[in-house]
C-alpha cells in the first residue's frame, strides 16, 4: 500500500502518473472515495495519459461507458453510485468487461463488491483540507 499527497488540479497530472505506474500488470481499478473526493477526475486525467481520446465522463446514469485509445483499444469506465440491486451489474454483463482483459475503472465498486475480481486495484481518495486529497493505491491479489 502506497499513499502520496495531491494538492488539487495543479498536481493531477502527477498523481494519475503516480496510480498508473502503481498499478501497473492490473486490469479492473476499482476507485473508492465519498461524493467530491474526485474520483472522476482522476479517471480523466488517467485517462488522458492513458491515450484515450474520448471525453470521459462519469457514467452514472448509463452504468459503464466506453472509451477508445487512437488504436481502437477499449477502456471501460463503470459507475455503481445509482445501483440498487447488484443484478443490475449483472444484467449489463459487468462480468465480461472485468475478464475482458481490458482496463476497467469502477466507481463505488463496493456496491458490487461479491462481482469484483479477486485481483485488482484500489485507489482510495481521501478529502483534506481544500483541494488536498489522500491518494492510497493498494494491490488486491487472491481476494486478500
Amino acid at each position: 500500500m502506497t499513499t502520496i499527497s495531491c494538492k488539487g488540479l495543479p498536481q493531477i497530472s502527477e498523481c494519475a502518473k503516480f496510480v498508473i505506474d502503481l498499478c501497473e500488470g492490473q486490469k479492473v481499478w476499482v476507485f473508492k472515495g465519498e461524493l467530491g473526493a474526485g474520483k472522476t477526475t482522476l479517471i480523466q486525467e488517467i485517462a488522458k495519459q492513458m491515450g484515450v481520446l474520448d471525453r470521459v465522463s462519469s457514467p452514472t446514469f448509463s452504468l459503464v461507458n466506453e472509451y477508445q485509445d487512437q488504436a481502437g483499444v477499449a477502456f471501460y469506465h463503470f459507475d455503481f453510485y445509482r445501483i440498487d440491486d447488484v443484478e443490475e451489474a449483472v444484467e449489463i454483463g459487468v462480468d465480461e468487461y472485468f475478464h475482458s482483459g481490458s482496463y476497467c475503472w469502477v466507481e463505488w465498486g463496493e456496491r458490487v463488491a461479491e462481482l469484483i475480481p479477486e485481483n485488482f486495484a484500489l485507489i482510495e481518495l481521501l478529502k483534506g483540507d481544500d483541494e488536498m486529497r489522500e491518494i492510497t493505491v493498494k494491490i488486491i491479489l487472491d481476494g486478500e
